[in-house]
């Protein structure tokens, strides 16, 4: 009851977002007064939404991106976040996020498919939509636990008592993790009534289950030896968000400004907005005014604007000098700083992650851009994956996203198909240009078996595969007795 009421309480934050929100605010909750309604159902949805946005607000970025090749120190101590990029979580006795934040957002989406399923609505579409919503997050937020921590315990009803019988759960398999996966997204594209995206594109939507069943089944082929019929239901999957209304931008800047939120690129997104969220991760790669050293030329100054957020981690000199000057995402996506020594000459000094600065309004630099779950660019290279892995040319897919990256340079960087293997180190490179600081890359570098080879910090631990996956927390183990620890960090 105590979660219900919190999801309630936080869902009125989310009801500015769309008028399609919009519904009379409860005075009193009572386990006898709730779940009676179409409004009942709309409001506890919406704190769904809220709950995982506070968990994308960090936490998504710390297991999805932060183990991989592209963060290092700033300029201020990185505290924490070392232990990610240094892939040292056996040194730390709670490393980083648990699981605790994903499974009361679980919590949420189980109440919804008990209650919300039995409830009358005005329109049968719109209740549809709500419970496809609610598998797709389920589906997601399991997918999340099973790349990061393996198998993880199987919650499908909402927890509603003290019995530890319900509370307390073992372990599940991966492949039994995997197989509720795929179920929920099955009846999930059962039940959204049309391939419309959501209203301004901050919901899951069909073309977005699609995209994710796209992704988990190119995850199933290549980590669990799925084949070919892995690979041609992901295939599908993603050909048919092709038939949305969805398309990449001209400009690979507009996807990421502010002003352009939910675009046509975008297919599912958590919306950030004032007075609904706070700063997301974004501010943690960004540079005060006061922290910019003496003699940054006016170029650079010009790409910086106004200062904000803190210089705690950078992106890294790995990341960095892998893209060439001719590509439009590179300023984009980080600017080098550099001072001048005592001689004049330039010393480089720190880098800062300019794709999601956010805005500048009167109280100075707001870090509130959304945080893009999947995007069309992203589904064009599963596509190309998906192709190569069945022996088919991936190079249309490769090239639409490089013409916008490079534009009229665009025939120096035309791809050519050549080998599955050499196909497949292009497509992971390109991923890391597209979307670097999107939170995939370490999945990334973990489905393409790339990890040991592009991580540094992983360069000398070959052969450890314990490492791809995190450590269960000490908290999380102290509160489950049935729980046991992933190998190599007992």
């Amino acid at each position: 009851m105590k979660n219900l009421i919190i999801t309630l309480l936080a869902s009125t934050l989310f009801l500015a977002c769309s008028k399609e929100l919009d519904i009379t605010p409860k005075s009193q909750i009572t386990a006898g007064s709730f779940w009676k309604t179409q409004d009942d159902v709309i409001g506890a949805r919406n704190g769904m939404y809220v709950r995982f946005r506070a968990f994308t607000n960090f936490n998504l970025y710390y297991l999805g991106e932060a183990r991989s090749e592209i963060m290092g120190t700033g300029i201020l101590n990185a505290d924490f976040r070392i232990p990610y990029f240094q892939n040292r979580l056996h040194k730390i006795t709670a490393p980083g996020p648990d699981w605790g934040s994903i499974y009361t957002i679980i919590h949420d989406v189980n109440l919804i498919l008990k209650y919300g399923s039995t409830i009358s609505f005005t329109s049968e579409s719109n209740k549809n939509t709500i419970l496809a919503e609610a598998y797709t997050m389920r589906a997601y937020l399991y997918y999340i636990l099973v790349r990061t921590w393996g198998g993880t315990p199987l919650m499908l009803e909402p927890t509603e008592s003290s019995d530890p019988e319900s509370i307390y759960k073992p372990r599940a398999s991966e492949e039994e993790v995997f197989n509720q996966i795929t179920a929920d997204l099955n009846k999930a594209l059962e039940l959204f009534p049309n391939n419309a995206n959501s209203n301004r594109r901050s919901a899951w939507s069909k073309p977005a289950a699609n995209a994710l069943k796209g992704d988990v089944y190119l995850w199933i082929a290549k980590r669990r030896n799925g084949g070919e019929s892995a690979l041609n239901t992901a295939l599908a999957a993603l050909r048919e968000v092709q038939q949305s209304d969805v398309s990449l931008l001209p400009n690979f800047a507009d996807v990421f400004n502010n002003a352009n939120k939910g675009n046509k690129e975008v297919l599912f997104s958590v919306r950030y907005n004032e007075l609904e969220a706070v700063n997301n991760y974004a501010g943690d790669m960004y540079i005060r005014d006061a922290d910019l050293p003496p003699g940054v030329d006016a170029a650079t100054l010009q790409k910086i604007g106004l200062g904000g957020g803190f210089n705690w981690w950078a992106p890294s000199e790995t990341m960095r000098k892998q893209f060439s000057a001719d590509d439009k995402r590179k300023d984009k996506s980080f600017v080098e700083i550099y001072g001048k020594n005592a001689q004049g000459n330039p010393v480089y000094y720190t880098s800062i992650m300019t794709k999601f600065s956010g805005y500048v309004d009167a109280n100075g630099r707001r870090f509130l851009d959304d945080i893009i779950i999947y995007r069309y660019a992203d589904v064009l290279l599963m596509i190309a994956e998906a192709k190569n892995a069945l022996g088919q040319d991936p190079s249309a897919e490769i090239n639409l996203v490089r013409q916008r990256a490079y534009g009229d340079q665009f025939e120096k960087h035309r791809f050519v198909s050549s080998s599955k293997t050499a196909n497949d180190d292009a497509i992971l490179k390109e991923r890391l240009f597209e979307l670097a600081f999107e939170g995939k890359r370490w999945w990334d570098l973990v489905r393409f078996n790339k990890a040991f080879d592009l991580v540094p910090s992983l360069a000398d631990r070959k052969g450890q595969n314990n490492l791809l996956l995190w450590p269960i927390s000490e908290t999380v183990l102290g509160r489950n007795s049935k729980l046991v620890q992933n190998p190599g960090y007992e």
